[in-house]
């Protein structure tokens, strides 16, 4: 596994649906069922300075997945976002802070990053990111 310092000076990657951090930020901005063009316009600046290393979002199936990685101040973060065709995922950026430990032991012994419903399958590319052994075990299930 690398170290944390080695995970915050790489590239960052942005896989599936999202290309870029502006298009996460502006995923996760504003209220579902409306838009507030305000409440988006100070979701993005309170955000400006949120290092985002690694973000992958699946839409497919009507529905939609996302997860995010990201640092602030040398502490790791994690969002979690889902859908149904209803709306999006706007108001639902709740990070929580996320060890290596837990994202290695999820990515070797549970399915995180696979799946099978959303296409939000980010498996790989985390394991390389992190330096962390590939193993997929969604067939296990």
């Amino acid at each position: 596994m690398k170290t944390i310092y080695e995970i915050i000076n790489q590239n960052p990657v942005f896989l599936n649906d999202f290309d870029s951090k502006d298009n996460v930020i502006r995923e996760f901005a504003g209220e579902r069922w409306g838009w507030d063009e305000e409440k988006e316009d100070y979701f993005i600046e309170t955000h400006k300075n949120t290092n985002i290393l690694f973000a992958s979002y699946g839409c497919a199936n009507y529905s939609g997945d996302a997860w995010v990685l990201f640092e602030q101040n040398g502490e790791l973060y994690e969002v979690n976002g889902n859908h149904c065709s209803c709306f999006g995922l706007e108001g639902q950026w709740d990070s929580e802070k996320v060890s290596l430990k837990e994202l290695e032991h999820r990515l070797l012994e549970g399915t995180f990053g696979e799946d099978d419903w959303s296409d939000n399958n980010f498996k790989k590319e985390l394991c390389e990111f992190l330096g962390v052994e590939y193993v997929e075990n969604l067939d296990k299930w």
